[in-house]
């Protein structure tokens, strides 16, 4: 399955575990999520898998990659499209072995350029910088410039991710610098309209 431009949804953990999941995935697609990843930090192996394999059909149902946070493993049980890998998570090799070669494979490159082309050498399918604005998530994590999307869309032929802080209202200007897609976790899944905070991001891409 491809990754089309446009918003990059990410749940939310703990905080939208449970029944409520598929549904405001669901809602947040009907909003015009072109991508959703399954992110959840917590050790019960049980219901993650659960509810990525929930997420699946969901996300297959509507044409949409589901891509798994961190966990090969659980990306391959559950039969997810692909993985996403921290600077801790392992190998792009060894993630492109246990998925196969149509697994959709993203790197965190966070504010390093370098790092963004050895993931591209490696063979990364998309490349995610940021944070970019302050982060309710990673309130701890590195600054990118959006200079670093211009430079990134220059030398490398991958989709680019844009992540960390962003609204509808600071979104634009990461798309003008290069950005292919937004990922977005609060701004969408801490509405309480999935679906019309969704589209208030897919509007950015008219």
């Amino acid at each position: 399955m491809e990754l089309h431009r446009g918003l990059y949804v990410i749940t939310d953990g703990a905080s939208s575990a449970g029944a409520e999941l598929p549904e405001r995935v669901a809602e947040a697609i009907a909003g015009g999520a072109t991508a959703v990843q399954y992110r959840d930090k917590s050790a019960d192996t049980r219901r993650r898998l659960h509810e990525a394999r929930a997420l699946v059909q969901i996300c297959r149902a509507a044409g949409v990659p589901l891509i798994v946070n961190d966990d090969v493993e659980l990306a391959a049980e559950a039969g997810a499209d692909g993985v996403h890998l921290g600077r801790d998570d392992g190998d792009i090799g060894r993630a492109r072995r246990r998925l196969g070669d149509k697994a959709l494979i993203g790197v965190s490159c966070y504010n390093d350029l370098e790092r963004a082309r050895h993931g591209a050498q490696a063979g990364a399918d998309y490349l995610a910088f940021g944070r970019f604005f302050p982060s309710a998530t990673k309130p701890d994590a590195v600054q990118a410039d959006p200079g670093l999307l211009s430079a990134a869309r220059r030398t490398l032929p991958l989709p680019l991710v844009a992540i960390g802080g962003i609204t509808p209202e600071n979104g634009g200007p990461l798309i003008a610098a290069g950005a292919d897609l937004l990922a977005v976790i609060h701004g969408v899944f801490g509405a309480s309209h999935v679906a019309a905070a969704a589209a208030a991001y897919v509007r950015l891409f008219d």
